[in-house]
């Protein structure tokens, strides 16, 4: 498996593995894929937009973006992480995971915020293991395939002091 910045040539694959949880899942709130102008401005903006390939092929994804626009927010990013069915509970979204958080602690990022949507105990368990810790959960915040979904909310203090 090789982890790497992503390339507009994987924005497709990007594009399929979180558009058919858009669709079927509900990690994500959005009801239907994004558009490919969408990924195109993501991966301009962000640095951190890396992919997970096997054999030449697109498996995973992850992405980090600020938590919110006003400026103390400056040194707080949230993360996001995506792996195609077939790939999970391999080791993909770990070294994803590791590849970003240490990309972001290195850009002096001070906190990292992840928000898992419930049930979801792969995803919980794949923030655990990276040293995220559980900070609150939010009930009934979104409405998806006709069912509420509560929102836990997960952070990992990368421990810089960005002076």
């Amino acid at each position: 498996m090789d982890i790497r910045r992503a390339l507009p040539a994987d924005l497709p694959a990007v594009a399929e593995i979180y558009g058919r949880e858009a669709r079927e899942g509900h990690a994500t709130f959005d009801l239907e894929p994004r558009p490919m102008r969408l990924w195109e401005e993501r991966l301009a903006a962000d640095d951190h937009f890396l992919v997970a390939a096997h054999d030449g092929v697109v498996i995973g994804y992850a992405t980090s973006s600020p938590f919110r626009p006003k400026p103390a927010y400056g040194h707080t990013r949230e993360s996001t992480v995506y792996v195609a069915p077939g790939h999970q509970g391999l080791g993909t979204g770990r070294a994803l995971y590791d590849a970003l958080l240490a990309r972001l602690a290195d850009d002096g990022v001070h906190l990292v915020v992840a928000a898992v949507a419930l049930p979801n105990p792969a995803s919980l368990s794949l923030h655990r293991a990276c040293g995220f810790e559980e900070v609150g959960t939010m009930r009934e915040v979104g409405r998806k395939h006709d069912r509420w979904v509560d929102v836990m909310w997960l952070q990992k203090l990368l421990g810089r002091d960005p002076g």
